[in-house]
């Protein structure tokens, strides 16, 4: 098993007053050429939008871009004639595809909005745009993972145009999980979102992720009350 640690305070930042922005990959300002990628894994932004602000209309295609708030709501639009409010406890998907051009707005004027803005490589190139999002239980995430994206025919979770599968799990203090992959050769990077974890035998705080890759299963156990993220991803050139 071959593991790298990717510890909070390593990542890249921007302060654009209106956002601040933490980047784990190399990204617009920031460059680090040992964060580029991770597999199919691109981008992994930790961002927070004051009230009343946000990104305006801008192109994407050829990428799978998932948001996930943590904390308020977003307003999207896109080109697709979409008009949504992405809240917590929503995960949005949208594939750009050929193209497509979007923004996303808090959805308050006063009050941030904290979400994860996360990027994949696609599985097929120049498919049509598609946008999808979906709410899910809280309490279906208490003490296990909760599927909230998977491949194309998958039974559970959105759609993505990839061999990837993203979980959220809110564990107990002291509660211990073993997870395998989803696909043989995908590798997974797990993300803290809060509290504290031991992965692999790696200590993990807020904001810190282990990047695995050549591995049957990696040990999860919680040191306190822990929100996660993982990712299961094929592990691109």
């Amino acid at each position: 098993m071959k593991t790298t640690i990717h510890r909070a305070d390593s990542r890249g930042f921007a302060n654009h007053g209106w956002l601040q922005s933490s980047h784990t990959f190399s990204f617009a300002g920031y460059y680090n050429p040992d964060r580029i990628h991770f597999g199919a894994l691109r981008v992994l932004n930790d961002d927070t939008v004051k009230g009343g602000m946000g990104f305006g209309a801008h192109p994407h295609d050829n990428m799978e871009i998932v948001s996930i708030p943590l904390s308020g709501a977003l307003e999207h639009r896109d080109t697709t004639g979409r008009h949504k409010i992405i809240n917590q406890n929503d995960v949005q998907i949208m594939s750009a595809g050929t193209g497509i051009e979007h923004s996303e707005f808090n959805a308050s004027k006063t009050d941030p909005v904290k979400f994860l803005q996360i990027w994949l490589f696609p599985k097929k190139r120049d498919i049509a745009p598609r946008y999808d999002q979906q709410t899910f239980e809280p309490a279906d995430r208490h003490n296990r993972l909760q599927t909230v994206v998977a491949p194309e025919g998958s039974s559970e979770g959105l759609p993505i145009n990839q061999d990837a599968w993203f979980s959220l799990g809110n564990f107990d203090e002291g509660q211990s999980f073993n997870y395998t992959p989803k696909k043989a050769g995908n590798g997974l990077y797990l993300f803290v979102i809060s509290g504290t974890v031991s992965a692999g035998g790696e200590n993990l705080g807020p904001r810190d992720a282990i990047a695995v890759e050549d591995y049957s299963q990696l040990d999860v156990v919680t040191s306190e009350d822990a929100a996660l993220l993982l990712m299961d991803l094929p592990m691109l050139a």
